[in-house]
């Protein structure tokens, strides 16, 4: 009899496996019990080819294989390892004392090297949990697995290295992890490079800031996608635990590669517009990460978002307000995190030339209408800034590079959003990660600290333009982080009255913009 622990993948979250071998006299075979998915069973034939390649004569008895909790499917390939060795150790191949406080994952190859798996830092986490200080994976998983705090990482790159480690107690390498760099001398996007725009460029500066959802509309080649890209260069520079979140994620959706086993950036994530509700949200069999998951702490960018299919749009809602998506199903559920700074784009009407003052837009009062009603009202109302992006002049377009002409540049603009990010800080966040978009209604007239002329001015809106209460609290929070990029210690009229000036009237639909409020 041996136990060894081993992890299996549930959503992107690992879970601590025991896996249970005991040799008997019957008739030899290999039965592998416990909730097994195909790969897992499989696992018997690679092992027994395995043990074989590095000289180890494969036990000739009954193996029963159990995996615990039995209740837990188990999924992947990564059961591999601790099964070969369970095998080994009920056999008397080494001591069983070497087995305390160990972990083990991994997949075989036939001829005995460890394969990377998906989701190591995942499952490296839930061996932690579970009590093991030590973890042995595959050399190609080493950088990502190194990640994890408070556990010693060894990595081997084959079975034979595992097997001469649990004899001798030496000969694997302990995997030593990497920091995050300064990002400092990362090479960006600069958003100077887009010309004109000014206001498009403080819109995004302000969602940067604050965590506010921002809708681009305008004509085609206005420049709407050139602003989005450049957008991840604004954000605060990436701190470690945020750099661990994004790495497990993307880690358990297979997204990560050998030679980058580490996210060192904030995603940028661009689906296209004919992405499921699954591959936006989350889902399949058994479920997974959407884009919105994959967006975790970066941005999330939705061109042509009339084109998304309607449903799947929908399904944003709860996301923007929850910041989590709970994928639930008969026997099993997952809680997927994603919270992203969310980046919509598209044209004010099927042509594309609606208000360009460029072209006359050849479309009727009907198919506008139906154009812009492709977006809810709802989902119209959860986004914080509505900004007409214009068509810029050649004049402008062939200005000379550089120069001040040309406006703030990304590392400008990112200082402005770090200092503002301080002060959501230093007014008591309940955690780094927590911004003025995301401020709880209870703290919201203590955080805002609005004058009664802003007041004032919120109500006169709300009462003409039929704003919904949702709305005016929204309107809020993006005052607040205009008033702390202008390091102002009370929200007053000036920031409340450009706040409103990105408030668009849901009820006029997709082509509303409010440039003169009030």
């Amino acid at each position: 009899m041996a136990r060894i622990l081993g992890a299996t993948l549930h959503g992107i979250d690992g879970v601590a496996v025991e896996v249970e071998v005991q040799l008997s006299s019957q008739l030899p075979r290999v039965d592998i019990v416990g909730l097994p998915e195909a790969a897992v069973r499989e696992s018997a034939a690679r092992v027994r080819a395995a043990i074989a390649s590095v000289g180890q004569r494969f036990p000739a008895h009954r193996i029963t294989v159990n995996l615990a909790p039995a209740n837990i499917r188990k999924r992947g390939a990564g059961l591999d390892l601790p099964i070969a060795i369970g095998i080994l150790g009920a056999a008397g191949a080494f001591d069983s004392e070497q087995l305390e406080n160990l972990g083990l994952v991994g997949e075989l190859a036939l001829d005995g090297r460890l394969r990377p798996i998906q989701g190591a830092l995942a499952l490296t986490l839930a061996l932690r949990d579970a009590g093991r200080t030590r973890v042995i994976v595959p050399s190609g998983n080493a950088l990502e697995a190194a990640l994890t705090p408070q556990v010693e990482v060894f990595h081997a790159a084959d079975l034979g290295e595992v097997i001469r480690y649990l004899v001798t107690g030496s000969g694997l390498s302990i995997a030593v992890p990497e920091a995050i760099p300064d990002q400092t001398g990362t090479t960006v996007l600069d958003v100077a490079e887009v010309r004109g725009q000014q206001r498009a460029k403080r819109a995004l500066e302000i969602s940067a800031a604050g965590g506010h959802a921002v809708f681009l509309r305008g004509a085609p080649g206005a420049g709407k996608t050139m602003l989005a890209r450049r957008l991840p260069g604004f954000l605060p520079r990436l701190e470690f635990p945020e750099a661990l979140e994004i790495t497990q994620i993307h880690g358990a959706a297979g997204q990560l590669s050998t030679e980058n086993p580490i996210v060192r950036n904030r995603p940028f994530r661009a689906p296209h517009h004919t992405t499921s509700s699954a591959g936006l949200l989350g889902g399949g069999n058994p479920p997974g990460p959407g884009e919105v998951s994959l967006a975790h702490h970066g941005v999330l960018f939705l061109d042509e978002l009339t084109e998304f299919d309607r449903r799947t749009l929908e399904g944003l809602r709860e996301v923007l307000e929850q910041r989590r998506v709970l994928i639930a199903r008969a026997r099993n559920s997952c809680l997927f995190p994603a919270r992203f700074l969310w980046v919509a784009a598209a044209n004010p009407c099927p042509c594309g030339w609606l208000g360009s003052g460029t072209r006359d837009c050849r479309c009727d009062d009907g198919a506008t209408s139906r154009y812009a009603n492709r977006i809810s009202g709802p989902l119209l109302d959860r986004i914080d800034l509505h900004v007409s992006v214009m068509p810029v002049r050649w004049a402008q377009l062939d200005s000379p590079s550089g120069g001040s002409a040309l406006g703030p540049t990304t590392a400008d603009l990112r200082g402005r959003v770090e200092a503002a990010r301080a002060i959501q800080r230093d007014r008591g966040a309940v955690d780094g990660s927590l911004t003025n978009a995301d401020l709880p209604d209870s703290r919201l007239d203590d955080s805002v600290r609005a004058t009664p002329e802003a007041r004032q001015l919120l109500g006169r809106a709300v009462d003409r333009l039929g704003l919904s209460a949702r709305s005016a609290r929204r309107l809020l929070r993006v005052a607040r982080t205009i008033a702390d990029l202008a390091r102002e210690p009370v929200t007053g009229v000036e920031a409340m009255a450009e706040a409103l000036s990105y408030r668009a009237s849901t009820r006029s639909g997709l082509n509303s913009p409010l440039d003169d409020p009030v």
